[in-house]
């Protein structure tokens, strides 16, 4: 995985979350509370998911074969995916039965101090995991907002994370809430409710993540700041006058295609168009460098044509991506 502030985020919460997993079954062990149990399985699930992360960056380096000719960048949008399904069925599902169960049958909370005292800790230790994931996304978010930031991040590790880390945080505060309310109202269902609230948390999450990864497996097009860069790098108003249309898609994070039509000289010469193309595709990746995968169609500009053409695609007017 080329992203080494993804890397560096998904390690983080991964030690984070085994070390708090742990705590938080011996927690349960001794205290008997559902919502411990759950939160055990949530820590269990996103380790899980961090591995799959991990594996998914490994996957995607490899070289392109003949069978697959545009690499394994996509890789890590699939072990993406499986994250949210992982999320949804471990996490989720699993933390509503208990709770539900919970709620049927309470019982009393037994050596309070053990799930307090593990809470506190892995509020701790997710904070810690929070913080690296954000300090990491900072230097990529630019100018957007989180949201934004989630919805365009061409590279699914650092916003999985985010999200996960956070459903995290919220839902060790909803924990913590459930098994004080228990201890103060000698009410165990409260401890049932809390892992209720916890599970209707991880599957609101893992929602977000299927839909934005889902969107990413589809295929996406270059963001607007790099769209600009490639328009204004293929035109050099001598050799290409003019870009009549362009497609891109996101083979990979790092990895982009280009597909354009462009218009050259209508009295070049093969030699001459050719040594366009080539200087445009320079130029495409001086300005763009994860534009690796370039077809440039060369066409003579009508004027005429373009008024009169209704699709964009087959005839040389409007631009589309």
């Amino acid at each position: 995985m080329s992203a080494s502030g993804g890397t560096k985020a998904i390690v983080a919460a991964l030690a984070a979350n085994l070390a708090i997993a742990l705590a938080k079954f011996v927690a349960y062990l001794f205290s008997g509370s559902s919502s411990m149990l759950a939160e055990s399985v949530h820590s269990l699930a996103d380790s899980g998911n961090q591995g799959l992360l991990l594996l998914g960056g490994k996957k995607a380096q490899r070289e392109a074969t003949p069978q697959h000719p545009f690499g394994y960048g996509r890789e890590r949008y699939i072990y993406a995916f499986l994250v949210s399904i992982v999320l949804f069925s471990v996490g989720g599902m699993f933390a509503i039965y208990e709770g539900y169960e919970k709620i049927h049958d309470p019982h009393e909370i037994k050596a309070w101090y053990w799930p307090v005292g593990v809470l506190v800790f892995a509020i701790i230790a997710e904070s810690f995991s929070f913080r690296t994931a954000i300090k990491e996304s900072n230097l990529i978010r630019g100018g957007l907002t989180w949201t934004q930031f989630v919805r365009r991040a061409k590279a699914p590790e650092l916003p999985v994370v985010l999200l996960e880390d956070l459903g995290a945080l919220v839902g060790l505060i909803l924990a913590l809430g459930g098994v004080g309310l228990a201890l103060l109202t000698g009410n165990g269902v409260w401890d049932g409710i809390g892992t209720l609230c916890i599970g209707v948390l991880l599957i609101l999450i893992a929602i977000v993540l299927a839909a934005e990864t889902k969107s990413l497996l589809l295929g996406e097009s270059a963001g607007l700041d790099d769209v600009k860069k490639i328009e204004a790098a293929v035109v050099d108003g001598d050799t290409v006058t003019r870009l009549i249309h362009m497609r891109t898609l996101h083979l990979g994070p790092e990895e982009l295609l280009v597909a354009a039509k462009i218009a050259v000289q209508h009295d070049d010469s093969a030699a001459e168009v050719a040594n366009a193309i080539n200087a445009a595709e320079e130029r495409i990746r001086a300005a763009v460098p994860i534009a690796r995968v370039i077809y440039l169609e060369p066409d003579v500009y009508s004027e005429q044509a373009a008024a009169t053409g209704a699709n964009p695609a087959k005839t040389p007017g409007g631009t589309t991506h």
